[in-house]
């Protein structure tokens, strides 16, 4: 199963995170409306993410809920019929809820830097240091480390666990 390093900050600006993110870039820019649906399982979290009417991507991640550097595996599926996976998962799993957000994507060398505008939430930064094959935790939790100080992420920033997670406290 893929994997790779991330964290997750809060942003407390970011119209400076973005200039920093694209001096280090080394592609361009990408904005991409996304709607995560979160479903109900038993372990790990899954989501449909559309990213068009006709084009989604069904993700399975597991990664524990700490502020720092964490490994996260993954599982993407991608759809072309995102209507209809999303009413079988609903009838299957119940929907635990709905992320709306604009992120803005740059990379890094092995790394995504996502700055993401949360509906409900504000501004958050993650990074993802996709882990290449014989790389080690420690190799990637070091990448991403480096790109946190060049970004400037504190380490007061950090937050733990999902969007999803986040939108539910704050309905509590």
């Amino acid at each position: 199963m893929p994997a790779n390093i991330e964290i997750k900050a809060r942003v407390p600006d970011m119209t400076a995170l973005r200039e920093s993110a694209a001096a280090l870039s080394n592609a361009p820019v990408e904005v991409i409306p996304q709607v995560d649906t979160f479903y109900h399982v038993p372990h790990g979290r899954l989501k449909l993410r559309e990213l068009a009417p006709d084009r989604a991507q069904l993700v399975y991640y597991d990664r524990p809920d700490q502020g720092g550097p964490k490994r996260s595996n993954y599982h993407i599926y991608p759809t072309c019929d995102p209507q209809s996976l999303h009413t079988a998962l609903e009838l299957a799993l119940g929907v635990r809820g709905v992320v709306r957000k604009t992120r803005t994507l740059y990379l890094v060398g092995q790394t995504r830097v996502h700055l993401d505008e949360v509906d409900g939430l504000g501004d958050f930064m993650e990074l993802e240091v996709v882990l290449r094959p014989g790389q080690s935790d420690a190799d990637g939790r070091a990448v991403a480390e480096d790109l946190m100080q060049k970004l400037g992420i504190q380490p007061e920033d950090l937050i733990e666990g999902a969007y999803m997670d986040l939108l539910e406290r704050s309905r509590a």
